[in-house]
């Protein structure tokens, strides 16, 4: 008879246990993450490397397009304002080891180029403590094509080089995004068109992403080279890269359109090589396209 009185306590008491750990599981459920999604959309803006990474075990497939000169001496009908002409293309594979790496490999039309890249993302904004993000970025390429003299390349080292740069980003609203992205870029003296360039090169870049409509930004970027560590008084004359474009979202797809005055696409052979102005009808038309293949087990796909 004890033992049936106390029944009806001891389901009370185990009850109250189980709302209890109910109550728990809500509570870490319930807990957020402060941490600011999407600064950016891609994981690059015009020119320049955003702080964004791929997600992990997710691939982006990367086409990118420069055509030739709108006007100016090379521009103009002759050439449909520069859609005849492609100074560069760069085929490329990003992949997420985790939600923070990212590495990958490219290639492009310029110099026959290969890349290998490594993003590391250091810090990440928070709504509570951190107010910035901040990625890291490396970059190795390596020139393929063959030599048009015989001491061009007379080493192989000749014929690499990289580029280190930190990302440093905010997320300032919905609609508004900026960066700063200081970065040095180690080549060999090979690779100086002008001898009297510096081998290496300090940069500078600045961009920022404006949203127009739901699906619709805007995208610029600049990138101070002169003014740094290039000497003034150079035979050829360099320019600062600068491009402005429109970056649509289409599902698994971020296709951005845009002008530059850059004609290569990597930083490797941009920051170096610009010798296109804007005032002189050097700007150029291009494009990048993404797009992007989760793979994940179906049964994690859903936290991505």
């Amino acid at each position: 008879m004890k033992r049936i009185f106390l029944l009806p306590f001891l389901m009370i008491g185990f009850c109250m246990q189980a709302q209890d750990v109910d109550s728990i599981m809500a509570n870490l459920s319930e807990q957020k993450d402060y941490r600011v999604q999407a600064t950016f959309k891609s994981p690059r803006l015009v020119l320049l490397q955003t702080n964004e990474t791929q997600k992990s075990k997710n691939l982006a497939f990367w086409v990118g397009h420069r055509f030739g000169d709108i006007g100016g001496e090379f521009g103009g009908s002759h050439t449909l304002y520069g859609l005849d002409v492609a100074s560069d293309l760069y085929l490329g594979f990003d992949y997420g080891i985790t939600d923070a790496l990212t590495v990958g490999i490219g290639r492009s039309k310029f110099n026959e180029t290969y890349n290998g890249l490594v993003k590391y993302r250091l810090l990440w904004q928070d709504d509570e403590a951190m107010p910035i993000s901040v990625t890291l970025f490396g970059q190795s390429s390596w020139i393929t094509r063959e030599a048009r003299s015989n001491n061009e390349f007379s080493k192989e080292g000749d014929r690499i080089s990289h580029f280190f740069q930190a990302i440093i980003a905010r997320k300032f609203s919905p609609g508004v995004s900026l960066m700063v992205n200081p970065g040095y870029l180690i080549r060999p003296e090979a690779q100086r068109q002008d001898f009297q360039d510096s081998d290496n090169l300090f940069a500078l870049g600045v961009g920022g992403r404006f949203k127009i409509l739901k699906r619709i930004s805007i995208i610029a970027d600049y990138t101070f080279i002169n003014g740094l560590s290039r000497p003034d008084d150079l035979q050829t004359e360099y320019y600062n890269p600068f491009g402005v474009g429109v970056e649509i979202e289409t599902g698994g797809h971020v296709f951005a359109l845009n002008f530059q005055n850059s004609q290569y696409i990597t930083a490797n052979n941009f920051i170096p090589n610009t010798t296109k102005s804007w005032s002189d009808g050097g700007v150029r038309f291009g494009f990048m396209i993404s797009r992007n293949f989760s793979l994940a087990p179906k049964s994690e796909r859903n936290q991505y």
